[in-house]
């Protein structure tokens, strides 16, 4: 099926890579395609897809894709879809840097870890802005400059937030996606799906990071593995504690998944903290330990990885200063 190219123009926020990964699936696909990066500093990655397109080297193929880049905020203006892919450390930010350039009717789309990003983008555009948050399911990581190495799924879930969008938004987002050979799932109980999401995250990416270990090796490993599960209840008591209804889950099954589904790959907090960049970890764990402590559940386990992965973003911040 062809995807909507005549109709739908897209721009993605944030040329990491889950938005090289997404953008560069629709991309291929024939949809026009602009990845904006941050604006000010030099940013080789764009100036390598401006040069030779982005290099997408997938478990399926490996291929240059043209995409057009930028650095300017304002390259959203003619942009239907929207995929909102930075940092949630930079989410409030991003927003308001594209809140007076989007057009009306335009849907920014969430592709973000954590459950707060839809609120947060939410405030920050005006208030007819449609914000869909969505759930993602991929393995990969930027290679080099301009170089996005995929290396397990690349699915997506999306669903109605705290403000229903239009008639048939959802369903127009999922055939586009389907279309561009993504898989699409659109759920009816989207926070939920979130939760859910936040209970891997939660388990896997600070044991990845603590441990510089891939997903496949954290829980292969009995000592690791345990941790991994304890931390996953703690997350599921928070959610019921809060009424969340999350997909029936067993934490023990979630972990063997993980080694299937993601063996090799790092987590997305690792990859940071190898490169030197803030985490994620005050929206992963750190939102489960501040929920649970406002509903009275105790999240130890929670609460230590947070604490030790705050204390590998502040050592990193230490020694950056230290270059400079």
């Amino acid at each position: 099926m062809k995807p909507e190219s005549d109709s739908l123009r897209v721009a993605v926020i944030g040329a990491g890579a889950v938005g090289c990964y997404f953008g560069g699936m629709l991309a291929r696909a024939g949809v026009p395609v602009t990845l904006v990066g941050r604006p000010g500093s030099r940013n080789p990655g764009l100036e390598a897809m401006a040069r030779d397109g982005l290099r997408f080297e997938s478990v399926n193929f490996d291929e240059r894709v043209a995409v057009a880049v930028s650095a300017d905020a304002a390259a959203v203006h003619d942009a239907e879809i929207v995929l909102f892919t930075v940092k949630t450390i930079d989410t409030e930010s991003a927003a308001r840097g594209i809140a007076s350039y989007l057009r009306p009717g335009a849907v920014v789309l969430s592709l973000q870890n954590g459950v707060e990003n839809e609120q947060q983008i939410r405030a920050a555009l005006p208030p007819a802005a449609t914000v869909v948050p969505a759930v993602v399911y991929v393995a990969a990581a930027m290679a080099g400059p301009g170089h996005l190495k995929h290396s397990a799924r690349g699915d997506l879930v999306i669903g109605a937030g705290h403000q229903p969008p239009p008639e048939g938004t959802l369903e127009r987002v999922a055939r586009m996606f389907r279309a561009a050979g993504v898989p699409c799932k659109i759920s009816e109980n989207i926070e939920g799906d979130l939760w859910f999401k936040l209970v891997w995250n939660c388990a896997g990416n600070a044991v990845s990071a603590l441990g510089r270990a891939s997903y496949g090796l954290c829980g292969g490993e009995q000592p690791s593995r345990e941790l991994m599960i304890a931390a996953a209840r703690e997350v599921i008591a928070v959610a019921a504690a809060a009424g969340i209804k999350l997909p029936e889950l067993d934490p023990v099954a979630m972990g063997e998944k993980v080694v299937v589904s993601f063996g090799e790959a790092t987590s997305s907090t690792s990859q940071d903290v190898e490169r030197g960049r803030r985490t994620e970890i005050d929206s992963l764990n750190g939102v489960v330990v501040r929920s649970g402590a406002a509903l009275g559940v105790p999240t130890p386990i929670n609460r230590t990885l947070w604490a030790l992965v705050k204390l590998l973003d502040a050592s990193n911040a230490a020694r950056q200063k230290a270059q400079t």
